[in-house]
């Protein structure tokens, strides 16, 4: 009777780890992008991050300002709806990825990089100044004034987005990539 229980024990074990191992090789891999807020001074700072299980190929990533809780806009001159500090657009690490970015004026609430590819556990990061138009702190943005601003990601498997929250950070799922 012990024998048969721990054959029956063992013949179970295997039939987990043959089903765990096979929904591990059927699923996609992901090269999920998370972009992160990172409020500065003078200096605010977003950073693109490949943290998938594989590279993302060629990709528009665009990070929209437009639909924020506090009516964020880059401040990159002395005029326009910004106030006080503005600094201009300004890529910081990872610029052999980008092969072109939308120039930003003052004002503006959305900024485009043409990736060439985002490699896994690589990033690419600029600087700029973001302000809100609410009338709260113009100058800092706090975590929950970039709530509902979006990232989108263009690849040539199709598009695909997220909205930030609360933490500064919006992480984009795209499905697909082969590991």
């Amino acid at each position: 009777m012990v024998d048969d229980s721990r054959k029956m024990i063992g013949n179970t074990l295997k039939t987990i780890v043959v089903l765990a191992v096979a929904s591990l090789v059927a699923s996609p891999s992901l090269a999920d992008v998370k972009v992160a807020f990172i409020e500065g001074a003078p200096k605010d700072k977003f950073l693109v991050t490949n943290i998938g299980a594989c590279d993302l190929p060629a990709a528009k990533v665009t990070i929209d300002l437009s639909k924020s809780a506090s009516g964020l806009v880059f401040d990159v001159t002395d005029t326009g709806p910004g106030v006080e500090v503005f600094q201009p657009f300004q890529i910081v690490s990872g610029q052999h990825l980008v092969s072109r970015a939308t120039d930003v004026f003052d004002g503006d609430r959305s900024v485009t990089l043409e990736l060439d590819s985002l490699p896994m556990g690589q990033a690419v990061s600029f600087t700029i100044d973001v302000d809100d138009t609410n009338g709260s702190r113009e100058i800092t943005v706090a975590d929950d004034e970039i709530v509902g601003a979006t990232v989108g990601v263009i690849t040539q498997n199709g598009q695909f987005t997220d909205v930030f929250v609360s933490n500064s950070e919006a992480v984009v799922r795209i499905p697909g990539c082969a590991a």
